[in-house]
């Protein structure tokens, strides 16, 4: 760095001046490439990691599974470059050295950036733009960078994209995997784009494979039908191709098929085709997107349907995993995907007998993966042609990310605790004794519980503690309680538990943006309110509000062969906690997710609807739920734009 430079730093420093992006580089970079992409939001690979970027890794929070294990298949909440760097920190107990360094396959297939491209009137692409794509590119080279380290030293990455940008995260993949072998595969997906400049009929998938990578080499037919059937056989009976002139006149050597003189020609050219496989190309055909497989509530034996799984969009077929995950890994390797989507990824692994993990920041995918995985004995097997799978699943756990282990929090006094949770939950602080049981604040005319954690250290809140506090007080109040509580002492997946008139509903405290204990304030990714909206960028997040489940107000009604959901009012809360005052009360609604069949531990979506999809009739939205008769229970998740949920499980018998 020469002398004019330095000063130049220095007055920068001096006066306070955001560095320009150049002298940032020169002052974070430890070497510099032959050639590289630079763009104003580039960050240096030990500021990414260093969390310079103000993105942490935050603990998981397990929310529910089907049995436990010494390794347990993940699926995952959260923003994950978050999750990349919660595996990158190493400290979690859910992964804590079962991880990092050990995954052998990722596949990802990110969002295509549709919308960065955007035009002006004229049709030319607009200046102002270019920063928002620069930052697509830098918001999957930091996921890349944090999944190289995570990635075992002799792991293989697949990166699926199409035209708009796979040249851009070529240039940063060489960056990042400089040591890597690579190959650019073409997957011929059938005539996909419309007009007549070049319509789109391919993706590409950027893969990049450590020098000590597994790769079973994927197999074609060696040779081509018009060779086989120009087969002669020599004078010990062996078969081979016709050798061809080359330009000097002479004849190529033969290439023999099959040596064995019994064969007929028919025989000889079966025999071929079953055992003289060549490497495949890397241009990928045969595989159609309208393979991916349809989970009915009947299995289907042909799959090359006009519709895809589970009505999720960009889902890709199970074949195409299938190749990627049998040529890239062997038997209880590790598989990640943390865009993960549909779940087709988790769902190949599966059947294939690799361990996975799997990530999505949007709330539909991580139903939908859910779902997928709990009914993956209905799908097809991948090896035995028109069967089921029949198998039920390996365990796994499903998790949300950035939820507080409140080791900082229970630090503080009772009373500061207090303060805390009820500036937190907006309840004004009122100790009264009713019916001798001792309540601590109110919170919109409603008594307020804070949970005692010194007290209450080995047991929950759950059914006996509720039924125990309702002896007591039920006579002397109506409507509801409210009871503050960690998220880990709380004993329901659901946002209230009613008994008689009462309704006790939990206020639950997570590991979300605590101001007084995180430098860094947080903030979500918006959920969508459409299905044409669900894959249109990149999440951002640099964390997670404070969840603040919406109130609901809702009525259930049994009606032939349906229950009627009757929804009168949704209200929401911004990023500070506050109602939001919007155009009308159920603008701040996203999805609604419903299991009708609820078993009370894993939420099983049999259906969903996006906002856009419901109908506002008489000022109220009316959901008719088809009833199942030996079902005991019905789970609805309503969620907001912010990604908060708010659980209503009803027994049926109550309805």
């Amino acid at each position: 760095m020469d002398d004019i430079t330095k000063k130049l730093i220095i007055k920068y420093i001096e006066e306070d001046k955001e560095l320009p992006f150049e002298l940032r580089d020169l002052l974070c970079s430890t070497s510099k490439k032959e050639y590289e992409l630079a763009y104003s939001t580039k960050m240096s690979r030990e500021r990414i990691l260093a969390c310079d970027d103000e993105v942490y890794g935050l603990p998981l929070q397990k929310q529910f599974g089907i049995s436990e294990g010494e390794w347990q298949n993940m699926i995952v909440f959260g923003d994950n470059l978050q999750f990349l760097k919660t595996i990158y920190k190493n400290e979690d107990e859910l992964i804590k050295d079962k991880v990092k360094g050990k995954v052998k396959l990722i596949y990802i297939d990110p969002p295509f950036a549709t919308d960065s491209d955007w035009k002006n009137s004229t049709g030319q692409k607009a200046y102002e733009d270019r920063k928002k794509d620069s930052e697509f590119i830098e918001d999957l080279r930091r996921r890349l960078i944090v999944a190289k380290e995570i990635l075992a030293v002799d792991g293989t990455i697949y990166i699926h994209l199409d035209e708009k940008k796979v040249h851009y995260v070529k240039v940063i993949c060489d960056e990042i995997f400089e040591n890597f072998e690579f190959k650019e595969i073409i997957w011929v997906c059938g005539v996909m784009g419309s007009g007549n400049f070049f319509p789109k009929a391919h993706e590409t998938i950027l893969c990049y494979k450590s020098p000590h990578a597994t790769f079973n080499v994927p197999s074609r037919n060696g040779y081509s039908k018009s060779i086989l059937k120009s087969l002669k056989h020599d004078e010990k009976g062996w078969y081979y191709s016709r050798g061809t002139e080359t330009s000097g006149g002479t004849k190529s050597l033969k290439t023999y098929i099959c040596e064995n003189p019994d064969f007929t020609k028919e025989e000889a050219i079966e025999y071929a085709r079953k055992n003289k496989k060549q490497p495949a190309w890397d241009v990928w055909m045969g595989i159609n997107p309208k393979m991916a497989e349809y989970y009915g509530d009947e299995f289907v034996g042909n799959y090359n349907k006009d519709k895809n799984s589970v009505n999720y969009p960009t889902q890709k077929p199970d074949e195409l995993l299938k190749r990627i995950i049998l040529t890239s890994s062997n038997p209880s390797d590790i598989v990640m995907d943390f865009f993960g989507g549909s779940g087709t990824t988790a769902a190949v692994a599966e059947k294939l007998n690799r361990r996975w993990i799997i990530c999505d920041s949007g709330k539909l995918s991580y139903y939908t993966m859910q779902k997928r995985i709990l009914e993956i004995d209905k799908s097809k097997d991948l090896l035995k042609k028109n069967a089921k799978y029949n198998k039920k699943p390996r365990p796994f756990i499903a998790c949300q990310l950035g939820l507080y282990n409140l080791e900082q929090l229970f630090q503080l006094s009772w009373d500061k605790y207090k303060l805390f949770v009820s500036e937190l939950f907006e309840i004004t602080l009122e100790t009264k004794s009713v019916s001798g049981v001792m309540f601590d604040g109110v919170k919109r005319n409603y008594r307020v519980k804070i949970w005692n954690y010194n007290e209450h250290k080995d047991t929950l809140v759950d059914e006996d503690y509720l039924y125990d506090l309702h002896d007591k007080i039920h006579s002397s109040i109506i409507g509801r309680i409210y009871i503050v509580a960690p998220l880990n002492s709380v004993d329901f997946m659901e946002d209230y538990f009613q008994i008689d008139d009462i309704r006790y509903y939990f206020l639950k405290i997570p590991y979300q943006t605590i101001k007084e204990l995180h430098k860094f304030a947080f903030k979500q990714p918006v959920q969508p309110k459409s299905r044409k909206n669900l894959n249109q960028d990149i999440e951002k997040a640099i964390g997670f509000n404070f969840k603040r489940p919406p109130e609901v107000d809702s009525e259930f009604k049994k009606e032939d062969d349906v229950i009627r959901l009757t929804i009168n009012n949704f209200v929401s809360f911004d990023d500070i906690g506050t109602s939001k005052s919007l155009e009308d009360k159920f603008s701040s609604l996203s999805m609604i997710f419903i299991d009708n069949n609820y078993n009370g531990t894993n939420f099983k979506m049999t259906d969903h609807f996006f906002a856009d999809e419901l109908k506002i009739v008489d000022d109220k939205i009316i959901i008719n739920i088809p009833f199942v008769y030996d079902s005991k229970k019905i789970m609805v998740v309503y969620t907001d734009i912010f990604g908060n949920d708010f659980f209503e499980c009803k027994n049926i018998s109550d309805i």
